[in-house]
């Protein structure tokens, strides 16, 4: 369903007939079906550009189109529009004359803001048109979020209707709008994409509701709302995302597309019932913070190298392997990223499509509409593809399907849930596939883990102890002279001594060795004793290497990978 502005651009459309009644249904259609924005499809599919859409409203309002890229706005104009009201409608007040003051607004068709800013403020408003991206860097660089804005939100928040009957639908809607909450929501996602958070929690207890955000692979806590807001603020992120907010006894998942910052965030929902409400937590996607370049992920040139020579390969299968959150996904993006030539067809089946890649046919699995791994594959085999990325195998039909597209010559990417490379093999062979079927298909296993940084601002040397030393396993006469590193804590990390993280693995190549040993049903362990034999560098071993060169810290590597 379309939103007030996408109808309002829609009937201008029509009206000034630059577009079709039917070519206005595709663009409808494939907003249902891929949860587009309107304009992004209109543009997708050449109707207009952004520019004649900018201009289109503009001529529609009678007004201008202004670029707020590099303007100089007058500080008592700034004052104008409180920061929470600016952030919260996507507004910026770019001049005042004494009688009219004029705003930029994301959205321009939307008279309703134009006019509650004339309420407000008691002053004669015009809206004039810019492009979407600039309003946000623009409000960016006037109205900055910060720890500070969100303890006034809370205070706000103190203020607001408590007595509402969150069994009521229409008392919870109400609720939800109300515009502390709209504004506060607004803040903690926007904090939360400028702190490049992976996750955003909202987590109802009996007399707490917690806020926590994931960066770099931990949780950090931000100032807790009123207990009574958990209801408001998390039916806020349901109608964002268009779920069911009177439905609180399912688990829900939806998504939010949002503008921040001036680029396109993706947030993907997922609502849980606890005992004390619904635990309701938000994917990240920013494409624009995740570098699909094989050498930034932190994995050695010498591993890198061979996984090139692997991707290369005219058919097989490479699998990549860790727990949840090992960053699986942004590897097999990067080896992607790597072969798109126009001279090769690539498919991909993911749970969800994460980051859209041009150039790669991309699918995302439904299991609502029975669209699983193992369907996509069967239909990607008649798409006549050259490699083929399989988000997980998660059962024996996927599996034995992957390896029969890999033996009929096209090249395939999957991942596993396994602790370590050799045990992805073992987990092949429990999954009922047969022992010659894995020799004749796989190519490689990498197995990985992401660790924190520490932090280059705060990085502070010490001598190991014995105690540290005895738990890596490690003598003072393989260290040498070489200093350990943790991160006292700064500005620049948020006092947790980490910023950013790597990648440590481990890549099993099957060769003739390795070969012999599945045919035989060897156990892990002797199929890990040959590939170390063979030039494979442990994990363990590769998260040693990361302290010795001083870019995390023992704990941190102890919490992966050592015991």
């Amino acid at each position: 369903m379309l939103d007030h502005e996408s109808l309002a651009l829609k009937d201008i459309l029509l009206t000034e007939n630059i577009c079709t009644a039917e070519q206005i249904q595709e663009v409808e259609d494939e907003c249902e079906r891929s949860g587009k924005p309107f304009t992004e499809v209109l543009v997708n599919f050449g109707l207009l550009t952004d520019e004649q859409r900018l201009k289109v409203i503009a001529e529609n309002l009678g007004t201008e189109v202004m670029d707020v890229r590099y303007i100089s706005v007058a500080p008592e104009v700034i004052k104008m529009i409180d920061p929470e009201m600016a952030r919260a409608y996507g507004i910026l007040p770019v001049e005042f004359d004494g009688v009219t003051l004029k705003l930029v607004s994301r959205q321009p068709l939307n008279y309703q803001i134009g006019e509650e800013v004339r309420f407000i403020t008691g002053v004669d408003v015009q809206i004039i048109v810019a492009a979407e991206d600039q309003i946000e860097e623009a409000i960016d660089k006037f109205y900055p979020v910060t720890i500070g804005t969100v303890h006034e939100m809370l205070v706000e928040l103190s203020h607001t209707r408590k007595d509402f009957n969150p069994d009521d639908e229409s008392q919870a809607y109400a609720a939800a709008n109300e515009t502390p909450v709209v504004r506060f929501v607004e803040v903690i996602l926007q904090q939360g994409v400028k702190d490049k958070a992976a996750d955003i929690h909202f987590e109802p207890f009996e007399k707490d509701f917690r806020v926590r955000y994931r960066v770099d692979g931990s949780m950090r806590e931000m100032p807790t709302p009123p207990r009574s807001m958990a209801v408001p603020v998390i039916s806020r992120i349901k109608i964002m995302s268009h779920l069911n907010i009177s439905e609180r006894r399912r688990p829900q998942d939806g998504r939010i597309q949002l503008r921040v910052f001036g680029r396109q965030v993706d947030l993907r929902v997922s609502c849980l019932p606890t005992s004390w409400g619904e635990s309701t937590v938000l994917r990240i996607l920013d494409r624009s913070v995740v570098n699909l370049d094989l050498e930034v992920l932190g994995i050695g040139m010498d591993v890198i190298e061979k996984i090139r020579e692997m991707i290369r390969m005219p058919n097989g299968i490479m699998i990549v392997t860790g727990p949840t959150g090992s960053g699986k996904t942004t590897t097999l993006y990067s080896c992607l990223k790597e072969i798109n030539e126009i001279s090769d067809k690539l498919l991909t089946a993911e749970d969800p499509v994460e980051y859209e890649i041009d150039g790669i046919v991309q699918l995302p699995i439904n299991d609502g509409i029975g669209m699983n791994f193992l369907r996509a594959l069967r239909a990607f085999l008649r798409q006549d593809p050259d490699r083929i990325m399989i988000g997980e195998i998660r059962d024996f039909e996927t599996a034995q399907m992957a390896v029969q597209a890999s033996l009929t010559g096209h090249f395939v990417f999957s991942t596993l849930h396994t602790n370590d490379a050799a045990g992805s093999i073992t987990r092949l062979l429990d999954m009922g596939i047969e022992p010659f079927m894995i020799s004749s298909s796989l190519v490689g296993v990498l197995s990985q883990r992401l660790i924190r940084r520490v932090c280059k601002n705060c990085r502070t040397a010490y001598v190991p102890t014995d105690e540290e030393l005895k738990r890596m396993h490690l003598t003072r006469e393989e260290v040498g002279d070489r200093k350990f590193y943790y991160g006292k804590g700064c500005t620049v990390c948020n006092n947790s001594g980490y910023k950013g993280r790597k990648a440590i693995c481990e890549l099993l190549v099957v060769d003739s060795h390795i070969i012999d040993l599945i045919t035989q049903n060897a156990p892990t362990s002797a199929l890990r004793t040959q590939a170390v034999k063979q030039g494979m560098r442990p994990i363990q071993q590769d998260g040693l290497n990361t302290i010795l060169n001083g870019e995390s810290s023992v704990d941190e590597v102890l919490r992966y990978v050592l015991t």
